[in-house]
């Protein structure tokens, strides 16, 4: 008799099992959200709804004959439209995780709303670092930068080199204040003098004021905290006041190949980058770079760091979902954090409790014209920043779920 009991007690207890660990409407959706119009459709835009299909291609069912599905939609840059889309996806439409979403005050809106829901958010592109800090949620995992990264890997890169005295292009918004936050804290803490900062709108056509403001301060280093087309106007203008000619130099805390390409390698020659991923590295970005350039609408175009944090992404929690049975955040993103290894694109990987995923960063400097030997050849690497030293300590974020 009690064995009678235990083999029901057992039965049910994977019948329960099985009943949570599952797949939502028999079909795993996937929401690439960003940018698709504005100043970061270069960086994200379709390229990123290209890499989460390739993701969802090499996936190929994840040997359980998994059914996957891309679907996409354009954020415009404000937190109110990308929530209204999220809650449509969440509470309407059946997708079960969001990928991408540029923009900090989208994706801090993001991360609130899908906080203890069954869905999994994938910030790939989102700079914020509170996704992984005051702000952390048990359905988060951070890919790519962050504004902690951003801000002390590239200050402690520019003052190994001698850059002591800075001044800052800063956007004004969520993203911009937090990168010139974490850098100042990082060059006062450490020697270094910030001269002044100069805020502007997101979407400026013209630096010159700016520029002429920075110019003056004769600071050794002058720094863009903002990104996308505003980063490439502040570098086009800055070339042609002669600033770098004059001694100063420039570098972009948060800048892709894209722009690069954008702005073209005459006008960017001599500007320092940090970044996570560069398509030219080793024989797998390469081969990585070359099927995303041949992918429908890409033109022949090379993948940002962004882009390529889609692709991680989106894969890393396909897996998870087929590991687990189930495209439920409170299964898949526990699993996600069991990975401790080599990511293809990103190197020595691990995902942390906080949900930071920790990676290698790369200070570059965008060659010359005529070192560069074929199309998107732009960067020399500078120095490599190891990935216990990129990213912030997990014991300084203040995150309720580290332990």
């Amino acid at each position: 008799m009690k064995n009678l009991k235990w083999a029901l007690a057992l039965a049910a207890s994977l019948a329960g099992g099985a009943a949570s660990a599952e797949i939502s409407d028999n079909v795993v959706r996937v929401g690439v959200l960003n940018d698709i119009s504005g100043i970061f459709q270069d960086t994200n835009g379709m390229g990123s709804v290209e890499a989460a299909r390739m993701a969802a291609e090499d996936f190929n069912g994840g040997g359980k004959g998994i059914k996957v599905e891309i679907v996409y939609a354009d954020h415009q840059n404000k937190a109110d439209v990308g929530n209204a889309i999220a809650r449509k996806w969440l509470d309407v439409e059946g997708v079960d995780a969001i990928v991408d979403v540029p923009n900090s005050a989208v994706g801090l809106s993001i991360n609130t709303l899908l906080r203890d829901s069954r869905m999994t958010f994938l910030a790939s592109s989102t700079a914020s670092s509170d996704l992984t800090g005051k702000a952390c949620s048990p359905n988060t995992i951070q890919w790519v930068n962050d504004a902690w990264a951003t801000g002390n890997t590239t200050a402690a890169a520019m003052m190994s080199r001698g850059g002591k005295d800075w001044y800052f292009l800063t956007v004004d918004y969520a993203l911009g204040k937090g990168i010139e936050a974490e850098a100042q804290k990082y060059i006062e803490g450490h020697g270094g003098k910030v001269l002044g900062s100069s805020k502007h709108p997101l979407g400026t056509s013209d630096f010159a004021s700016f520029l002429l403001q920075a110019q003056g301060s004769k600071a050794q280093v002058i720094g863009l905290a903002n990104a996308g087309g505003d980063t490439i106007n502040a570098v086009k203008q800055a070339a042609e006041f002669g600033i770098q000619q004059n001694g100063q130099r420039l570098v972009a805390f948060l800048l892709f190949i894209n722009d690069i390409h954008g702005m073209g390698i005459k006008v960017a020659q001599g500007l320092q980058l940090m970044e996570a991923f560069y398509w030219d590295m080793n024989d797998d970005t390469r081969a990585f770079a070359k099927r995303f350039a041949a992918r429908p609408g890409m033109n022949g175009k090379m993948p940002s760091g962004n882009q390529a944090g889609v692709y991680a992404s989106t894969l890393a929690y396909l897996n998870a979902v087929a590991a687990t049975g189930s495209d439920n955040a409170k299964d898949a993103v526990p699993e996600m954090k069991k990975f401790k290894g080599k990511d293809k694109l990103f190197g020595d990987t691990t995902i942390r409790q906080d949900g930071r995923v920790v990676h290698p960063m790369y200070l570059f400097e965008v060659k010359k014209p005529e070192e560069s030997k074929y199309p998107y050849d732009y960067y020399k690497l500078v120095s490599t920043i190891p990935a216990e030293q990129a990213f912030r300590p997990l014991a300084e974020g203040g995150c309720e779920l580290v332990k």
